[in-house]
């Protein structure tokens, strides 16, 4: 089983608060990031200007040559429709991203280390992991 990264552990990680390469040190699963956050993450380095954006760029880049990057495929749309429906019917819809991930780490059986827990508990089987 692996553990899949959401943007907002990543994100602490980045601004220090959150000693990210810690943590994934004492995991004994594989860190992973699903593709879905790199563009929300990339998103944040053309947003960004000066300075700011070449750190951010830096850490993007040390990120994806360090961690795996799970792709959205055929089966992860599938898993992404299936929560999209079932979590629109309930009415406790997440954010359009965060549906992805749950999506990938469902496709996968992974993790999803995020701390968001009570957003990303609406969706069904989904394990979720708080960084401490």
């Amino acid at each position: 089983m692996a553990i899949i990264l959401d943007a907002d552990v990543i994100i602490r990680g980045e601004k220090g608060k959150f000693d990210l390469i810690s943590w994934c040190e004492t995991q004994s699963a594989e860190i992973e990031i699903a593709a879905i956050t790199i563009a929300e993450l990339w998103h944040g380095v053309e947003r960004a200007t000066g300075i700011l954006r070449r750190e951010r760029e830096q850490y993007l880049q040390e990120l994806v040559t360090s961690l795996p990057i799970i792709p959205y495929t055929e089966e992860t749309a599938y898993e992404h429709a299936r929560i999209w429906a079932e979590l629109s019917a309930s009415g406790k819809m997440i954010g359009l991203y965060d549906l992805i991930v749950a999506a990938t780490a469902l496709e996968h059986g992974s993790e999803v280390a995020t701390f968001n827990k009570k957003h990303f508990s609406a969706v069904a089987g989904l394990k979720i992991v708080e960084p401490k």
